[in-house]
C-alpha cells in the first residue's frame, strides 16, 4: 500500500531532511554533513522516498568523478496536502499524524538537549501554550500576520552567526460557543 503524503512527510528522518532543504539546494553529501547522526543508507533511502512522493525534487545533476551527484530542493507543491486528503482521514489517522508530529518535535528537542554546553536562556529555548478568543475573521487576520512574519525570515540562508531554529505552530480550536443568538 502506498503511503499518504502526510505519512511520507511526518517520518522523523524525512522531516529532518525537509527542514534542511527549506530554501536551499543540497546534495545528498551535503545533507549527510548536516545530519551526521543519520546512517548513510538510511539517508539515501529517505531521500528517495521523498523524491518518489514528489516532496523534494532534483534541480541539478553535477558530474563528479564518473558519477552524477543530484542536487535536491523542496518541490514547489510537494509539501501540500490536499484538503480532500485531510478531510478523508479518520479521527484515528489524524491522531496518529499528530502523535508523529509531536514525536518529531520531541526528537528535535532531545537532539538539542544532547549537545554540550547548552544554555536554554541564551539559546532562546521556549515553549508555551495560550488560549485566545478570536472570531473567524480575527483568526484569519492573525494567520495572515503570522504568514508575513514567517515570510520575512523564511529566505534566510545558513551563514556564520546564524543557527537553525525549529519553530512549530499548533492551532487547536476549542468548542464552538454560542451566546444564545
Amino acid at each position: 500500500m502506498k503511503d499518504s503524503k502526510v505519512d511520507v512527510i511526518l517520518h522523523p528522518v524525512r522531516m529532518r531532511i525537509i527542514q534542511q532543504l527549506i530554501n536551499q539546494e543540497l546534495t545528498a553529501q551535503q545533507l549527510k554533513e548536516l545530519l551526521p547522526d543519520i546512517p548513510q543508507a538510511s539517508l539515501y533511502r529517505n531521500i528517495k522516498k521523498l523524491a518518489d512522493a514528489e516532496v523534494i525534487q532534483v534541480v541539478a545533476e553535477v558530474p563528479i568523478r564518473g558519477t552524477v551527484e543530484k542536487v535536491y530542493t523542496i518541490h514547489q507543491t510537494g509539501m501540500a496536502v490536499s484538503p480532500e486528503e485531510m478531510n478523508n482521514m479518520s479521527k484515528d489517522e489524524h491522531m496518529g499524524f499528530f502523535i508523529k508530529f509531536l514525536a518529531n518535535l520531541m526528537g528535535e528537542f532531545e537532539r538539542y538537549l544532547n549537545q554540550e554546553n547548552i544554555d536554554l536562556i541564551a539559546d532562546g529555548v521556549s515553549f508555551r501554550q495560550g488560549t485566545f478568543y478570536l472570531n473567524d475573521e480575527e483568526f484569519r487576520e492573525f494567520i495572515k500576520q503570522l504568514t508575513v512574519v514567517y515570510a520575512n525570515i523564511s529566505q534566510n540562508k545558513p551563514e556564520k552567526g546564524r543557527r537553525s531554529r525549529n519553530i512549530a505552530n499548533i492551532f487547536i480550536p476549542g468548542e464552538k460557543w454560542s451566546n444564545g443568538d
